[in-house]
């Protein structure tokens, strides 16, 4: 059980007691993470079968910490390194804070300042990060290098272009891996690769860029990060925006090295090919051999940055090129994949004005009546906040009754959803009801739509009807 595990972490460091423990969104590895509160104290524990991989966050954290960079301090650290509490940076990801322009394809002011400070902090990760890193720490490998590209290409040749069903001679293309891979190895480089340099990783605390998961960073060129943050398949950055980023990158290099902008723009040209090659391998993997649909749907953003890149010829890899701009113009590719995925619907909502309609044609769902928690509403006090402010939380929390409801809620739903995922089912309801629709409703169905993200593949929806809010998680 995680609270064994991490009680004692939480308590020894602490010297309070674990109160509450809530598991967070599951990432896209095998860690598990939970948001730990006792007394005033609320820090984030994190467990993980593979130990390599702790051990390599752990000591990589720590080193970036002394060097001053802007990640989480790890706490305290189980004997085995399966666990370990780290610093709680909130719960504002990048990507979350962006989503309006990558949906749209336009992106506000306040959305590229974000993203403009987040990339200017990359040069001071690539070589503040790397001076005095043991890199024997770094998991699974030491350096980027030629074996790494090999795995990727195949990973691509394999995962993706086999399974597009497009018909070619493998010898040929082995003899332009071998020159491309010869290519992105020219320069042996000092610098930390981050690896995995993209939204989803970053956080933002008190309007700054905090970074996390890069316990895959290690030694390496520093056009590979650039690359993975500005072509980022589902970013959809105009153009204009990745030059203005490009030049906020060049403008915080020139600290640490001499900058020479059409030798950069050059190679840094080779590494977008390669992570787009590497990030099709993906999702082809995960889509075409682990049956995972929705990953499909960033295919046709990948091939269309593809399809901007073939505009200028790989000249020095013939017959890779031309294959590649057949593949990226097959049509069937480039149709957006139907994600069918179990979508869960959550609502709060007062009884006074009636329970929420079901439009999905299910005729409904479960119903659950928060009125027996205690109410906070009762007090003249929070009736300025709701259910997703501090100020509720505290006294839902303090109350403890919420805990008690939704661990009962969670027994049903949890039965539910196995069941529809099963039978292939597509669309699930979840309704709280209070008696204004502002408090015990709105903190429930926060509640449930974390458990219901960190527990299974699905698409979440939340609904706060009184709050006039809308939101997909």
């Amino acid at each position: 059980m995680p609270e064994e595990i991490l009680s004692p972490l939480f308590e020894s460091y602490t010297g309070q007691k674990l109160s509450e423990i809530l598991e967070l969104p599951a990432s896209g590895s095998n860690r598990r993470y939970f948001r730990l509160k006792g007394g005033n104290l609320s820090l984030i524990g994190a467990i993980g079968s593979n130990l390599e991989e702790n051990h390599s966050f752990i000591s990589i954290a720590r080193h970036f910490r002394e060097q001053g960079l802007k990640v989480p301090a790890v706490y305290a650290v189980s004997e085995d390194e399966g666990a370990y509490i780290q610093e709680d940076l909130g719960d504002k990801v990048l990507f979350g804070m962006v989503a309006d322009g990558r949906e749209s394809g336009l992106y506000s002011p306040a959305e590229t300042e974000l993203l403009r400070r987040t990339i200017e902090q990359l040069p001071k990760i690539q070589f503040v990060g790397a001076k005095g890193l043991d890199w024997k720490v770094c998991y699974p490998q030491e350096a980027f290098d030629a074996r790494m590209i090999d795995f990727d290409l195949n990973y691509f040749k394999y995962c993706f272009l086999k399974a597009t069903g497009l018909e070619f001679n493998e010898v040929l293309l082995q003899d332009d891996f071998e020159k491309f891979k010869a290519d992105l190895l020219q320069e042996e480089e000092t610098t930390f690769m981050y690896r995995d340099f993209q939204a989803r990783n970053v956080m933002i605390k008190d309007g700054d860029p905090w970074f996390i998961d890069f316990q895959g960073g290690r030694r390496g060129p520093i056009y590979y990060d650039v690359a993975s943050f500005i072509w980022q398949a589902r970013s959809r950055f105009p153009e204009d925006l990745k030059q203005e980023l490009i030049k906020t990158y060049l403008r915080a290099l020139q600290s640490y090295r001499q900058v020479d902008e059409e030798q950069f723009r050059s190679r840094l040209r080779l590494f977008v090919l390669f992570r787009t090659m590497q990030v099709l391998g993906a999702y082809g993997f995960r889509g075409y051999f682990e049956k995972k649909p929705h990953f499909l749907a960033s295919v046709p953003y990948a091939l269309s940055n593809l399809r901007k890149l073939l505009q200028t010829p790989f000249t020095d890899y013939p017959y890779m090129n031309d294959l590649l701009a057949k593949m990226a113009s097959l049509p069937e590719l480039n149709e957006i994949a139907q994600d069918h995925r179990l979508s869960v619907h959550i609502f709060s909502f007062a009884y006074k004005k009636g329970i929420p309609a079901d439009s999905t044609g299910n005729g409904g769902g479960y119903v659950f009546d928060c009125r027996s928690v205690n109410n906070p509403g009762k007090y003249e006090y929070y009736r300025q906040f709701n259910g997703t402010d501090p100020e509720v939380i505290k006294f839902l929390e303090d109350d403890r009754e919420v805990f008690a409801f939704l661990d009962s809620v969670y027994k049903l739903v949890d039965t539910h959803v196995k069941r529809f995922i099963e039978r292939k089912f597509t669309n699930l309801q979840v309704c709280f009801g209070c008696t204004g629709g502002q408090h015990r409703s709105v903190y429930c169905a926060e509640h449930l739509a974390r458990h219901m993200m960190a527990k299974f593949d699905i698409k979440v929806t939340i609904t706060h009807r009184e709050l006039n809010i809308e939101k997909m998680l």
